[in-house]
């Protein structure tokens, strides 16, 4: 069995799925099970749900690998919304995060909406009014409009509606799941890279919008890979078992020629090795070429999301 009393994982296990025993600061003896990030004077280890969490390597009581898939794994469609919700954000990491109880507030000088609105899933701690104050204050303080990312149909979409914040143009966005219990090729034709060059942001940031920024929040997760196919590109990351799809973009005059599906297959193929098995993608609501495109790998609807921002103060009556 590979275990150890003493020494802990070194670099020569960085990747593989490990479990770890380890002295508390109370004396107490705790396990943690997760990929191995890095290993040294500590080791980093993200769990199933893409969590990292850190452990002294002085405090390693044993260890020993483990299977990088569980005999039973929890269905992706049993995965509560609030959950799901912070595992996705930690495939698109804002560049500054602040916890609100279990709101996120996030900020990443305005690109894109996900990494610059307040995560309003689960408790944030206080009431509604304070927590709303704070997110104003927050987004206020960066120059930036508030905004605030919940689900459609949820429990504070109501409180919200009734302090005067109101949904922001663009619609609806599906969350879409499916479980990857089958291998897919990965394309020969397909680049997939671990870091976006020029060509692939290029291809992604529309013109005028900042290049570095969208790099930061783009390598905000240890693992991602960039796929590019004949101008056509795509980002797939993986947080513990989920795989996230995202940054799908055809040019107009290379449609129809099946490199989306291509483009999937390559992104899904590398995620399972990685160790996925899980994967998510958020698609707008009533996008039907698109649906269609990942219902054919066994993607089905969990939930939709929106976002909301506080309505300006109506004029002064005559």
């Amino acid at each position: 069995m590979d275990t150890s009393p003493v020494r802990p994982p070194g670099k020569d296990v960085v990747g593989r799925r490990v479990s770890v025993r380890h002295r508390t600061p109370d004396g107490a003896a705790s396990d943690v099970v997760g990929r191995l990030l890095d290993a040294g004077s500590s080791l980093r280890l993200e769990r199933r749900d893409g969590s990292v969490t850190t452990v002294e390597a002085a405090a390693v009581i044993i260890w020993r690998l483990v299977p990088d898939r569980p005999v039973r794994a929890r269905r992706a469609t049993a995965t509560p919304v609030d959950q799901l919700t912070r595992i996705t954000a930690r495939g698109w990491p804002a560049i500054e995060t602040e916890p609100l109880g279990e709101w996120q507030l996030r900020a990443s000088s305005g690109f894109t909406k996900r990494a610059n609105s307040a995560s309003a899933f689960g408790d944030p701690g206080l009431g509604v009014d304070a927590a709303l104050e704070r997110v104003r204050s927050f987004y206020a303080d960066r120059g930036l409009r508030p905004l605030v990312n919940l689900e459609a149909g949820g429990p504070w979409e109501g409180p919200l509606v009734e302090r005067g914040w109101t949904p922001v143009d663009g619609g609806d966005t599906t969350v879409l799941v499916a479980q990857l219990d089958r291998r897919w090729p990965l394309d020969a034709e397909a680049d997939v890279a671990t870091e976006p060059d020029a060509a692939w942001l290029a291809a992604y940031v529309s013109p005028g919008e900042p290049v570095d920024l969208a790099r930061q929040v783009m390598s905000g997760t240890p693992t991602a890979a960039y796929v590019s196919l004949n101008a056509a590109i795509a980002q797939v990351v993986v947080t513990g078992e989920w795989a996230g799809l995202s940054a799908l973009w055809v040019p107009e005059e290379h449609r129809h020629r099946g490199l989306a599906r291509r483009l999937v297959t390559t992104s899904l193929g590398w995620a399972v090795e990685q160790g996925a098995d899980k994967a998510y993608l958020q698609v707008v609501t009533g996008n039907e070429p698109a649906e269609r495109l990942y219902r054919a790998f066994g993607f089905v609807d969990h939930h939709e999301y929106r976002y909301l921002t506080l309505r300006s103060a109506p004029p002064p009556t005559p």
